[in-house]
């Protein structure tokens, strides 16, 4: 699938170079057929990294895809350059008279506060109540994930007794519901969180089905029964050095962090990473693209 984006956005230079389709403008605008309109509200503080990943897990299906990055206007961080954020990203107010085919909400590095304690919480519930009548189809990843599953249906997070970190086997579960077509009974995936919900909690949402979980990281995928809203507890979106640089980051720190679960060969962290969830994760937002958003959007917007 082309991802059409901004000539300049240095990520595009990054994807052509790994040879994934990336589309200009100048070809965009020749073809009769619509893209899709997808929005990333992108939280986490490092973007460019984000931007990547995501834009590498959505290159997979023949689709013309239009990515729009958001970030909030009541919080900016500091570790993006001002300049990428006022070259390449949007806010709320620009986009609020509009609608799109789908949302990506990341996660964010705040798991631990009370969701009424993030800074931009206020503009976060705003963006969620606008996605209802706004967006075709919207996935919450991680902290975006909980923090969907709070605004939307009260489900509120819990402290874990340490951070949960690295590649867990998920079963799948609901095995005809599309969005896990094509998945093995048993696949990866990566989670990196203090945080986590409790799959009680969900099971007593009737809106709510859940369609993947691990034994050991508990539920990792659920979605209300419209396919309005879908929930992503891990980060399938991550590539094969995410968690290493997360390991280095908190061991350079000081903190309290143990060596990712299946990550490293014989858990020696100076060999290359296993990657063992991209196939996975390319499915996963393949099946979202084409059965959530592509057959179930207006032509016209």
């Amino acid at each position: 699938m082309p991802i059409k984006v901004d000539n300049n956005l240095p990520a595009k230079l990054i994807l052509e170079d790994e040879n994934i389709f990336i589309m200009d403008e100048g070809r965009a605008i020749t073809q009769d057929i619509r893209p899709l309109e997808i929005l990333i509200l992108n939280l986490m503080p490092i973007k460019e990294d984000t931007e990547v990943a995501l834009m590498r897990a959505l290159s997979n299906t023949p689709l013309q895809v239009n990515i729009n990055f958001m970030t909030t206007e009541s919080y900016v961080g500091h570790t993006t350059p001002k300049s990428h954020l006022d070259k390449f990203y949007i806010n709320i107010e620009d986009v609020k008279d509009k609608k799109f085919d789908g949302l990506i909400v990341t996660g964010a590095p705040v798991e631990q506060l009370p969701y009424e304690d993030v800074v931009y919480w206020n503009e976060l519930s705003y963006i969620f109540d606008w996605s209802k009548d706004h967006v075709t189809s919207s996935i919450f990843i991680c902290w975006g994930a909980m923090a969907g599953l709070y605004h939307f249906y009260g489900i509120d997070k819990y402290d874990l007794p340490k951070k949960l970190f690295g590649i867990y086997a998920h079963h799948v579960y609901e095995r005809k519901v599309p969005l896990v077509r094509g998945f093995d009974d048993i696949f990866y995936a990566p989670h990196s969180r203090h945080t986590s919900v409790r799959r009680e909690d969900i099971e007593r949402e009737p809106d709510l089905t859940i369609l993947a979980e691990s034994e050991e990281a508990g539920v990792f995928l659920c979605m209300s029964n419209d396919s309005s809203r879908i929930f992503v507890l891990g980060h399938p979106e991550y590539d094969r050095m995410t968690l290493d640089k997360e390991y280095r980051r908190d061991k350079a720190k000081g903190l309290p962090i143990d060596i990712p679960v299946n990550y490293y060969p014989g858990d020696d962290p100076d060999k290359r990473p296993i990657l063992s969830w991209r196939a996975h994760a390319n499915t996963f937002y393949t099946n979202w693209l084409n059965y959530y958003v592509y057959q179930n959007t207006p032509y016209r917007l």
